[in-house]
């Protein structure tokens, strides 16, 4: 378009001159004025002229450029040295480091002592090697003793003492280690009715324990292998002020052989030898193997096992060979924090005098004690971890159980116990639940609750097996300068029954106990640090067992000193 607009613009341009021209010359040339005519004019136009070129000539040849001559070069180098002269440079510059961080100072023992109400003497001592990576060792010393106590002032007086050392070296691959302890623990039979008696002779109602337990064990669990083991020997002896003594040697195995990264296989044995001596002499015999295979399964976890034991007890007419399958089958669904698990199996615990007399020093002479034959058991549970804080633990169990034991007041002296067995199985339905709360060391909050329902075969109710047991704590940490502990459990009520000297026997309920613990330590100095104990803060004298009431509020209060 803009071609088209410039053509007719040129044209217009060149119209208009050509007008202008002729009107020019048309006043100058008096041949072309006004009434001059046109005379006639012959042109014409010849064309004669031929055009000839010579013919080209066309090479068909490449054009080619000749190679240079090859001829022999001879490169000179030359090198100079240049020096810098020689003058001292002082640099301004300043190296950045990062400051290593300084190891606290590690105050690995201490000393405590205090005194409190009831005649209370409390002393502890713990000592312990500072860091090493070489070795570990240490010894602890204790005695807690209270001159008076719940009923007659002395005649329920308690003291327990004890001393240990242990001590573990790590060589390569290897740790190899030992345990000695021994302890000291007086009682009183104080479960008799001061208002009925009217003078009780002291001596007749003393206990002594006298316990000295040994230990040695060799292990490889930190070390890389396929082959994982851990094994020891133990040897308990415990004698009292009436003649007892039982002794127990005993030699344990734990160890697992890894295939592959999806399958183990576990081996675990045990054997006890143990010689009892009251008015007569007993030797009792037990022995375990529990062969397991373990499987990864996608995301199941699966181990089939069995497990064989064999018990030489003769109380109740107890099952010396016994043979139980055991399953397990478990899976992660958030990994390292929700593991679900299920199975089935069946065992045979030690039980010895040793652990008895610990959980109920008054015991009567000449007891019977036997192996707790847990049958089939079904279970199932879990054990979860919230953003690291919060850990949940859940568990219930359907379980059947031959020799069972459980405590009864004795039919000769009520203020003594004896040992007694459901003719049959005991059926227990068991739920158990633990719940903590840790939040950088500073607050600590935890919540335990274990229930048992005992369903007995010929006894008439569980003996001193309280159903409902549970415990709510917590700590508290002030700036590393004073830290609080509590505790608050209930512990359900259980029976007994008393025989009376006319031959009548009567079934006695024991209290239904809740307690409140606290405990408060101040620290003033690296140094030193004084607390204070509050145990039984709702003042009950409650009963454990029955005819043995507990000390009502006991206070203690003393002094710590860390080195």
């Amino acid at each position: 378009m803009k071609n088209k607009v410039r053509i007719a613009s040129l044209a217009i341009v060149l119209s208009v001159g050509y007008s202008y021209l002729n009107s020019a010359h048309a006043q100058t040339n008096t041949g072309w004025n006004e009434g001059a005519k046109l005379e006639d004019a012959e042109v014409v136009v010849e064309k004669n002229r031929v055009i000839e070129l010579p013919q080209a000539a066309r090479n068909y040849e490449k054009f080619r450029i000749e190679p240079p001559a090859v001829t022999d070069r001879n490169v000179l180098y030359r090198f100079s040295d240049y020096r810098l002269p020689s003058q001292d440079i002082e640099l301004q510059m300043k190296v950045l480091t990062i400051k290593q961080d300084e190891l606290s100072k590690l105050y690995g023992n201490y000393l405590k002592a205090g005194i409190g109400n009831y005649a209370t003497l409390y002393l502890k001592g713990y000592f312990h090697n500072k860091r090493s990576k070489d070795a570990d060792y240490g010894a602890e010393v204790s005695h807690v003793a209270s001159g008076r106590g719940p009923v007659d002032q002395g005649n329920s007086a308690v003291s327990n003492s004890a001393i240990s050392v242990h001590g573990e070296r790590y060589l390569q691959g290897l740790t190899v280690g030992g345990r000695l302890h021994y302890g000291r623990d007086k009682y009183n039979f104080y479960g008799y009715d001061p208002d009925l008696e009217s003078e009780v002779d002291k001596d007749t109602i003393k206990q002594v324990f006298n316990r000295f337990a040994a230990e040695a064990f060799l292990h490889n669990k930190s070390s890389d292998v396929p082959f994982l083991f851990k094994t020891d020997i133990r040897f308990n002896y415990l004698n009292n002020r009436y003649d007892m003594s039982e002794s127990n040697l005993a030699l344990r195995l734990r160890s697992e052989y890894a295939i592959d990264d999806m399958s183990a296989f576990k081996v675990d044995g045990d054997i006890s030898f143990i010689s009892y001596q009251d008015s007569a002499t007993v030797t009792r015999t037990l022995f375990k193997l529990n062969p397991t295979y373990e499987r990864q399964l996608n995301a199941f976890r699966l181990a089939i096992g069995a497990n064989v034991a064999y018990t030489s007890d003769e109380v109740n007419d107890a099952r010396k060979l016994n043979v139980y399958p055991t399953v397990r089958i478990s899976a992660e669904p958030i990994k390292d924090n929700l593991l679900i698990y299920a199975g089935l199996g069946g065992d045979v615990q030690r039980v010895t005098l040793f652990e008895l007399t610990q959980e109920n020093p008054w015991l009567a002479p000449g007891v019977q004690v036997a192996d707790i034959n847990k049958g089939l058991e079904i279970y199932g549970g879990f054990d979860a971890n919230i953003y690291n804080y919060v850990h949940l633990v859940g568990r219930v169990a359907y379980q059947n159980f031959r020799n069972l034991y459980f405590y009864n007041n004795s039919r000769a002296d009520s203020t003594k116990f004896d040992l007694v067995y459901d003719d049959g199985v005991t059926n227990v339905l068991n739920f158990f639940a633990d719940a903590s709360f840790n939040y950088s060391d500073e607050v600590r909050l935890g919540l335990k609750l274990d229930y048992n329902k005992y369903n007995t075969a010929s006894l008439e109710k569980a003996f001193h097996r309280p159903e409902m047991m549970a415990s709510v704590y917590g700590t508290y940490n002030f700036y590393d300068k004073i830290l609080f502990n509590s505790e608050l459990y209930y512990i359900g009520s259980s029976y007994g029954r008393i025989y009376r000297p006319d031959g009548t026997s009567v079934l006695r309920e024991t209290d239904t106990i809740v307690d409140l613990n606290l405990k408060a330590d101040y620290r003033f100095t690296n140094n030193f640090t004084i607390f204070v104990m509050a145990n039984n803060l709702l003042g009950n004298k409650y009963e454990r067992f029955v005819n043995y009431p507990v000390k009502s509020l006991n206070l203690i209060g003393g002094i710590t000193y860390s080195f």
